[in-house]
């Protein structure tokens, strides 16, 4: 699919042919943050994957892939991963292999 999916648009000014910038990072262009966090969370602690720059979708299908790896819950609020539990080496592991820089932040 050359022009990303599209089928039939009504806007007369598209320009096909024109390359889209965006908001494009290459991964190794910033660090992701994973902290662990209990508070306000009636005592279930939850690991926090922060500082993503990426497109939503981007980020969600990295939520995904980490959660499919290690069976668990979680899910994507204000452009953060949540995981359940404190799993924060297993997490830095999974994102440094696939190529993103990492810091653990907090216990």
């Amino acid at each position: 699919m050359k022009n990303g999916g599209l089928v039939y648009s009504t806007n007369r000014e598209l320009d096909l042919n024109k390359s889209e910038k965006g908001d494009y990072y290459k991964q190794t262009e910033f660090v992701i943050s994973v902290c662990f966090e209990k508070k306000g969370r009636k005592g279930k602690g939850v690991t926090i994957i922060r500082d993503f720059q990426g497109s939503q979708i981007e980020l969600s299908i990295l939520a995904k892939n980490i959660k499919t790896c290690l069976g668990i819950g979680g899910s994507v609020k204000n452009n953060e991963i949540l995981l359940q539990g404190r799993i924060q080496e297993k997490i830095i592991k999974i994102l440094n292999k696939e190529g993103y820089k990492t810091k653990k932040v907090g216990g």
